[in-house]
């Protein structure tokens, strides 16, 4: 009895202790496959945040570097009359920069004025590298620009210093008639002004401002640092495509004036034998710069900064009593300025501003004012010869297309041209005359221009 009392107690214990493990046991269970859920979802969203973290710093290298910029559109700007326009996508940006590259190969192995063209190129690459604001605002080339042609043109005077210290004005003043041939090269600036403007009212994809067309016309004088200066002045938005359409076809020289040349003249033209130049006394040439500076101070105000360098420059040569001062200006100092004044010019070769119909304009623009400049040159010497006495007097009409101020391709290329024609013909120092004569002309025809619309 006892016995049987035990076990069925014993049955009931264990009974009610199996209910409770029962019982409790799914909630255990429960507990532990929640428990494995959470930290399964923890360890994935901890993967996740991984992820994402990894993609965060993955974006933001990529925005870091330059090449998003070429896959992505600048930011909306505002046209004159105020309406948006939008930005410009990255892509022309790398055109450029192409655009930089060929300036460079044109410097180097085609030695194209590769003193100017060699800065200018890798100034357009540095311009057109995306968020490196090296030509915004704080950046060392918009300093270049600001310091050196922009607020005070400091960079083209100094040039013009230099070009008057290697400049002999002999051959000018010896033979002081081809400064007429000089200024008939100017012509072609006065020309392209007007088809600019004509340009500008007839196209509606051209908008051209009378500053605007100015400062294109005085891409026909053929001088660099002269075109540079107006254009700062004047049309600072062009100043690119400006500079490196007057240095091309500066350099272009060889190309594009013989077919003019002997188109307008006759083989017995060319055949023209002129005689020696006198001797220059050395008084001659100190004077003469003198003179000319009191000239321009009393009758063009306006191209004095510009004649005026030129003709210390000069002074600085021909008086002999200051020769470091002339080779300073002519070697250390151009060579200096010449690097500065190509990377700001580079500056201006950014991709919303050159890529534009008006770029295409002026580089058109550019070389009918360089052609006219040619011919005017060449026919002026014609219609000399009408009213020469003798046939001493007259004068090979090859050395008027000289008058453009490349100095010395210009004259170099009427020589050859002559000699073609006549192996005894020696035309280089009577083409000198209207070559340097044509530095003067264009120098004074950019101050008619500042005094005429600079205001405006």
């Amino acid at each position: 009895m006892q016995n049987s009392s035990f076990y069925t107690k014993g049955w009931f214990i264990g009974l009610c202790l199996m209910a409770l493990v029962c019982l409790f046991m799914p909630s255990d269970l429960l507990a532990a496959k929640a428990t494995t859920q959470q930290a399964v979802a923890t360890a994935g969203q901890v993967t996740d945040a991984a992820d994402m973290a990894e993609k965060s710093k993955v974006q933001r290298l990529w925005d870091s570097t330059g090449l998003k910029g070429f896959f992505e559109r600048g930011e909306p700007t505002l046209d004159e009359d105020g309406v948006e326009k939008p930005g410009q996508h990255g892509i022309f940006k790398l055109i450029m920069i192409l655009v930089g590259l060929l300036l460079i190969y044109l410097g180097i192995a085609k030695k194209f004025e590769p003193l100017l063209l060699l800065p200018i190129g890798f100034g357009g690459i540095l311009a057109n590298i995306p968020y490196a604001g090296i030509a915004e605002p704080g950046g060392f080339l918009y300093a270049f620009y600001s310091m050196g042609i922009g607020d005070v043109p400091i960079f083209p005077l100094l040039i013009f210093l230099g070009v008057g210290a290697m400049t002999d004005f002999g051959p000018l003043l010896a033979n002081p008639k081809t400064a007429l041939l000089g200024a008939a090269a100017q012509f072609g600036i006065f020309t392209t002004l007007i088809g600019a403007l004509w340009l500008s009212s007839t196209f509606g994809s051209i908008n051209f401002s009378i500053q605007d067309a100015s400062a294109i016309g005085i891409i026909g004088g053929a001088d660099g640092p002269t075109a540079i200066f107006l254009a700062g002045q004047l049309a600072p938005d062009l100043l690119g495509a400006i500079a490196v359409a007057a240095y091309s076809y500066m350099a272009l020289v060889p190309i594009i004036q013989p077919p003019i040349m002997r188109a307008l003249t006759s083989k017995a033209e060319r055949e023209i034998e002129m005689k020696q130049l006198r001797p220059v006394r050395q008084i001659e040439k100190i004077v003469f710069p003198l003179a000319v500076l009191v000239l321009c101070a009393l009758l063009l105000p306006s191209a004095t900064p510009l004649v005026g360098m030129l003709m210390l420059g000069n002074l600085f040569k021909e008086c002999g009593v200051v020769e470091r001062l002339s080779k300073t200006a002519a070697n250390e100092l151009s060579n200096i300025v010449t690097i500065m004044l190509g990377l700001a010019v580079g500056s201006k070769l950014q991709a919303d501003k050159f890529l534009s119909t008006e770029t295409l304009g002026i580089i058109v623009l550019g070389l009918i004012a360089f052609s006219i400049g040619t011919a005017s040159g060449v026919i002026m010497a014609k219609v000399m010869n009408k009213f020469a006495k003798t046939d001493a007097g007259k004068i090979n009409p090859l050395i008027g297309s000289a008058g453009v101020s490349a100095v010395p391709m210009a004259a170099r290329v009427s020589n050859k041209v002559g000699m073609d024609a006549n192996p005894q013909n020696y035309l280089l120092m009577h083409a000198m005359g209207p070559n340097v004569a044509g530095v003067i002309g264009s120098a004074v025809a950019a101050g008619v221009l500042l005094a005429l619309v600079g205001g405006g």
